[in-house]
């Protein structure tokens, strides 16, 4: 496993970040150690989680399960020190009109209840999950900063922000002295490029801010599982993914990587994840995996980087703009 600076900060993460939104819905609670176990083993120390999930898998679940399970293991591993914890706030976790939001008044009881579940006493970073336009940003960015100062949180960050609320949030902290949101993670993906890449993206590298996307593998369309034969996959989101990618372009980019990934003695997962970490931009993709076999799949792309001809080929292959070039080619 590599390490990278995360952002402007001195914070060393391994550059391949643990997901965790399948633990407590598609991943039982021991297969989940199992899946933390190996990542740590294998050099990873960043894991990612969120309060909401998982609270839209039924009865079987809640949210906060997740944190839950990640807190059981690392009392249990008595790991938390060799850990950087990631996990978010903003969606509905309680009844009545304070119940979600980036408020004040739902940040501090959120963060504490996150604290409470993960069982530990500070989040490394702490990432509002998606933005909330009913709340000033200067508001949450002090509820935010208040936090840092009293050790509850060490870093923040920003998800699924729209690039002009982040800037505004950056204006924000330099004027009023608060706490800097130093980590942005977006949707992002050789499938799923422009809604990054255009405004986001140029944005995060000249003010020097981590970038954690998730979904890098476009749901599991990305791993080469998926062929344009419909031979039939098992999953519970196969449907949807088929729905959205599984066209002749899509196709196309699953054979380019296919050829690439022979070339190199790698698999379609880790050609598509290269791809992500050859770019300077990124800190570290968030990957998912089910069992302990899929994760394994995946770390082979820690230090895997294409060059600029294989670059330059799925760059051409998933472009969006005739005539358009990467500002990290």
């Amino acid at each position: 496993m590599e390490y990278r600076k995360m952002g402007r900060t001195g914070l060393m993460v391994s550059e391949l970040c643990l997901g965790t939104m399948q633990f407590g819905w598609t991943a039982d609670v021991t297969t989940s150690w199992a899946i933390m176990d190996a990542f740590v083993e294998a050099g990873g120390n960043f894991i990612d989680t969120a309060d909401i999930y998982t609270n839209w898998a039924g009865e079987a679940s809640y949210g906060g399960k997740s944190e839950e399970v990640i807190g059981n293991w690392m009392k249990e591993r008595n790991c938390r020190a060799d850990i950087v914890l990631a996990t978010k706030v903003r969606g509905k976790m309680w009844s009545g009109p304070n119940g979600e939001g980036l408020s004040r008044a739902h940040i501090m009881r959120a963060c504490d209840d996150s604290l409470r579940r993960l069982r530990t006493d500070y989040i490394d970073l702490y990432q509002c999950h998606w933005a909330d336009l009913n709340t000033p940003i200067e508001e949450t960015l002090s509820a935010l900063s208040d936090l840092v100062s009293a050790g509850k949180v060490l870093y923040i960050g920003a998800s699924n922000y729209p690039a002009w609320r982040l800037m505004e949030a950056l204006w924000a902290s330099d004027r009023y002295g608060l706490a800097r949101f130093e980590c942005y993670q977006p949707e992002y993906s050789l499938m799923e490029r422009a809604g990054f890449e255009i405004e986001a993206m140029p944005l995060c590298k000249h003010h020097h801010i981590g970038v954690i996307p998730y979904s890098p593998l476009a749901g599991g369309f990305l791993t080469g599982k998926y062929k344009r034969d419909g031979a039939k996959v098992s999953s519970v989101r196969a449907e949807g993914i088929i729905g959205k990618y599984g066209n002749d372009n899509g196709y196309s980019v699953i054979e380019i990587l296919e050829s690439l990934a022979t070339d190199a003695g790698k698999s379609v997962a880790q050609t598509a994840l290269a791809w992500m970490l050859s770019n300077p931009v990124i800190t570290a993709p968030i990957i998912g995996a089910n069992t302990v076999e899929q994760l394994k799949d995946l770390l082979p792309a820690a230090g895997f980087r294409l060059g600029g001809s294989e670059m330059k080929c799925l760059n051409e292959a998933t472009r969006y703009v005739r005539n358009w070039r990467p500002i990290w080619d």
